[in-house]
């Protein structure tokens, strides 16, 4: 049995032919031409991306160049300091002592310590006495210049008809739970209370 006994007319190749190069094309755009598109777009989009990454790595790199240019110029000018890691008590008053050695007398007295995240705070209060201001200044310059991390707070002075410097003030030890070992004397963590 024979179904198709005629020849195709030129018309009807054609046709045919057309059809097969609109199916063909129609194959080659869902299978080749979208896939590739569709690559190059995600490409751009992770070109964008890594651009983006690179530029804030750029300025975080930029910033943290100028901070080290100004610690390099603060440390050429002997202005660096560094918090000691947790507990550098004894060092502190082993310092105290030390610039303190050559008053007439004086007497240091610590707060509690308190704590902030990786912050510890030793505040103390000074009373001392020297003969004249610039024994009263060379020991404040000490204190503020101190390798260890000290904030000099209020700072009275008074004088008396011996030419006897009476000082009084305040200030704080900094140091970080960064290598430190907790103890019981360690406060609990006032930044977790706050929140």
């Amino acid at each position: 049995m024979r179904v198709m006994s005629r020849d195709f007319t030129r018309s009807e190749k054609i046709l045919i032919l057309v059809l097969v190069l609109i199916l063909l094309g129609l194959v080659y755009y869902q299978f080749v031409d979208r896939n590739v598109r569709d690559t190059i777009t995600s490409a751009e989009s992770e070109v964008q991306m890594i651009q983006k990454e690179m530029d804030a790595v750029e300025k975080r790199l930029a910033e943290l160049r100028k901070t080290k240019a100004e610690m390099d110029a603060l440390e050429e000018k002997g202005m660096l300091s560094w918090m000691p890691s947790y507990n550098a008590g004894k060092e502190e008053v082993a310092f105290l002592n030390g610039i303190l050695a050559d008053t007439l007398e004086y007497e240091v007295t610590f707060s509690n310590v308190t704590r902030s995240g990786t912050q510890i705070r030793r505040a103390f209060k000074l009373k001392y006495k020297v003969k004249g201001y610039e024994a009263a200044q060379a020991i404040l310059d000490r204190l503020s210049e101190s390798k260890d991390r000290c904030l000099v707070g209020d700072v009275k002075g008074s004088i008396d008809k011996d030419g006897i410097v009476t000082v009084e003030q305040s200030a704080t030890f900094y140091e970080t739970m960064v290598g430190g070992v907790p103890d019981a004397g360690l406060p609990s963590d006032g930044a977790k209370a706050n929140q």
